[in-house]
């Protein structure tokens, strides 16, 4: 019962908590109006949601997040130093990533990863989504070794988060 009236109870609240800080105030009048909003807005949005995979292992969810955040301040070094010598050693590329991800949730997690990384971005997945086309900074002379690098090091720990 109480899931017909609240499908998303998480973000009925925050819908709430923004609404109020949106508008600065506690008034009682603005605390009825964005528990009005918390609710309707997902009983609307609720015909359009589609299902997806949840993180079965939050343990190996927390060490992906580490290893990505180690993985964009390594990164970031590596790009200043590229960008700020010469022109010339900066060669720009694409390659596609073939996926073994077949949900949306997890083709998203590890595009967004991609794209956090500096030096590459995830510029579209292909309609079957078997593909994941990345733009790189910095081509490596063996594209080969920049997608398994992507697969091993972010693909494989999605897939074990994802269980999928």
């Amino acid at each position: 019962m109480l899931t017909r009236i609240l499908p998303m109870p998480l973000h009925s609240f925050m819908l709430l908590i923004i609404w109020l800080m949106i508008n600065s105030t506690m008034s009682l009048g603005h605390i009825i109006l964005g528990t009005v909003l918390g609710i309707v807005i997902p009983l609307l949005c609720q015909p359009l949601r589609v299902p997806q995979p949840h993180v079965r292992r939050p343990i190996k969810a927390a060490k992906y997040v580490l290893l990505v955040l180690k993985d964009v301040f390594v990164a970031n070094i590596e790009v200043a130093l590229l960008v700020m010598g010469p022109m010339r050693n900066i060669k720009p590329g694409f390659i596609a990533v073939p996926l073994d991800l077949r949900d949306t949730f997890p083709i998203t997690v590890l595009a967004s990863t991609v794209t956090m990384t500096p030096g590459t971005v995830s510029s579209e997945v292909s309609s079957d989504k078997k593909w994941l086309y990345v733009h790189v900074l910095n081509m490596p002379d063996n594209e080969q070794e920049l997608i398994d690098l992507i697969k091993q090091r972010y693909e494989r720990r999605v897939k074990e988060m994802f269980e999928c």
